[in-house]
């Protein structure tokens, strides 16, 4: 009589189970991210004012730190945020970085967040330069006015999140879903771009949704659309 070895028949071998287990891995990293951005804010709050500013300028990712050769803004713009984060975005922070954690890996989704985060910043600059030299010169020294928007504070956790959500709609395994919300979410982050009173924030939001997206097609295509199931780091 052949002897019967629960879960080891077709479709319950090791590797697969323990696929299963790495897949449901409770993620670590994104409690502690959100954590600690979310306890930054509280402590930075207490600073002086003028203190509080001088602080979050010097880790924003404007023209003037860009400009000057100040390329650590670019990861450490990620660890601040201007005010406690509401409860509603923190929760949804807290689920979107989670999921991809939790589907991906820590590795993969860290990736993810800071190729986002990163390639908007960046995207945002060459923008701002670029208006910067197409404004007309004025003065007898020929310089264009100085522009505001320079020295602006720009940090926070948002490009890595609209790149984290892209990627996540565009690995839905079920391509009418997957295409409704990769859709939706464009449309969604395309409206505040067209407004009169758009700034270079809602443009960022745009291009990291975008890159996003595109990273999370090159990971359907890589696994041959189960994207979702890719589990690194």
């Amino acid at each position: 009589m052949p002897t019967i070895n629960a879960g080891t028949g077709p479709g319950h071998s090791r590797p697969e189970i323990l696929t299963r287990l790495r897949r449901t891995a409770v993620p670590w990293a994104t409690p502690l991210y959100v954590g600690g951005i979310q306890l930054g804010a509280y402590a930075t709050a207490r600073l002086p004012g003028p203190r509080r500013t001088e602080l979050l300028r010097a880790h924003s990712t404007n023209v003037a730190n860009l400009r000057a050769g100040r390329w650590r803004t670019l990861v450490t713009s990620a660890a601040f945020v201007e005010h406690p984060l509401p409860l509603p975005y923190g929760a949804a922070l807290l689920a979107a970085l989670g999921t991809a954690e939790a589907r991906w890996g820590t590795g993969r989704a860290a990736g993810v967040f800071l190729a986002g985060h990163i390639g908007a910043s960046l995207l945002v600059y060459g923008s701002l330069r670029a208006r910067e030299h197409g404004r007309p010169a004025h003065g007898p020294t020929g310089d264009a006015p100085p522009d505001a928007g320079a020295q602006a504070l720009d940090v926070g956790a948002s490009y890595g999140f609209n790149a984290t959500v892209g990627a996540l709609a565009a690995t839905v395994p079920h391509r009418g879903i997957r295409a409704a919300a990769t859709g939706g979410l464009l449309a969604l982050t395309t409206a505040p771009v067209l407004r009169r009173g758009r700034t270079f924030t809602d443009a960022g939001h745009l291009a990291a949704l975008a890159l996003g997206v595109a990273m999370g097609a090159g990971m359907r295509r890589a696994t041959g659309g189960g994207g979702a199931g890719t589990k690194q780091g």
